[in-house]
């Protein structure tokens, strides 16, 4: 296995070829050898410590926004609602789950995304338990799952990937608690699982026997579209250059990232409170490209399947213009 040490030149190798491209005309409004024309050159991006940013800090962190000519900073959030609130006071961009940043939407907040920051992959998100009877997703009839949120993805996904094993939406009885009181209220027999996300889910199994009792991006909800980035409406009709940058040098990271997972893994330890042997084995899914409205149409669907949403929601009008092809 790798060093860190050389996994950190590596990484730096990577996104140091990244930035070079950013630099080579890439940038719109630049011809390589000047400053990008753009309405500011300062933008504040709201982040929360997850798996999802970690491209976009390794970018802050090698300094590819401040070679395509744009000063970020990153603002440390304890909720999603919390950074879509602040949008247009404190923060310029906020990172959320599509399943927040779509509800938002639909309850009347002007949003325009700026790009997709992770997809699910194989582990990334799944049901957890401590029950050696609970031994199929099927099993129990009436299960009591924590969930961080019952209105978020992992209520969303664990409806839909229970339902394909038999159980009936209306019996799932989920439980609202922090990540970081999963394992206790398992133990306490307080709930039969969990639905967690990376590094939780393998914290959860080094540290207290958990098991995956399914992964929860399979079948409906295989590949699930996780989270992005937004800025608010009247920002982005502003600020069209600023942010045709900011997309540009997210999609050079993401990039980046998707060729070099290691990375990802080794960056965890500088922001989320995993040591670095966890860090080692810690599932990392799909960094995407660019915005897909046939990928993030899927999301809105399905929160109108499950009457997440008052009606069905068209993503094209989140879409900045330009990219809903």
């Amino acid at each position: 296995m790798p060093t860190p040490a050389r996994v950190l030149r590596r990484a730096a190798a990577l996104f140091a070829c990244a930035a070079t491209l950013t630099a080579c005309g890439l940038i719109p409004g630049t011809d390589g050898n000047s400053r990008p024309d753009v309405e500011r050159s300062t933008l504040r991006i709201g982040v929360l410590p997850v798996v999802d940013v970690a491209p976009l800090r390794l970018a802050f962190n090698n300094k590819l926004f401040e070679k395509a000519g744009l000063q970020v900073q990153l603002v440390p959030l304890n909720n999603e609602a919390e950074g879509i609130k602040q949008l247009d006071t404190t923060l310029d961009i906020t990172w959320a789950t599509h399943v927040t940043l779509f509800r938002s939407y639909a309850e009347g907040t002007q949003l325009q995304l700026q790009g997709e920051a992770y997809q699910a992959g194989v582990n990334t998100m799944a049901l957890v338990t401590l029950d050696p009877n609970y031994s199929s997703p099927g099993k129990l009839a009436n299960p009591r799952i924590a969930v961080p949120s019952t209105g978020d993805v992992g209520a969303l996904t664990t409806k839909a990937v229970l339902k394909t094993a038999g159980v009936e939406k209306q019996r799932i009885r989920p439980v609202e608690m922090p990540f970081e009181q999963m394992v206790t209220a398992m133990e306490a027999r307080q709930v039969d699982a969990a639905w967690m996300t990376e590094p939780y889910i393998t914290q959860a199994q080094s540290g207290s026997g958990a098991r995956v009792l399914t992964d929860t991006a399979v079948g409906p909800t295989k590949d699930f579209p996780m989270s992005g980035y937004a800025s608010s409406k009247k920002f982005a009709d502003g600020n069209p250059r600023t942010l045709a940058l900011f997309r540009q040098v997210l999609r050079d990271a993401q990039e980046a990232a998707s060729n070099d997972k290691l990375s990802v893994q080794n960056a965890l330890t500088g922001y989320m409170d995993v040591d670095q042997r966890t860090a080692a084995l810690v599932s990392v899914g799909t960094f995407p490209l660019s915005l897909n409205p046939v990928r993030l149409q899927r999301v809105a669907d399905m929160m109108d399947t499950e009457e997440v949403l008052p009606e069905r929601l068209d993503v094209g009008g989140l879409l900045p213009p330009g990219t809903t092809n």
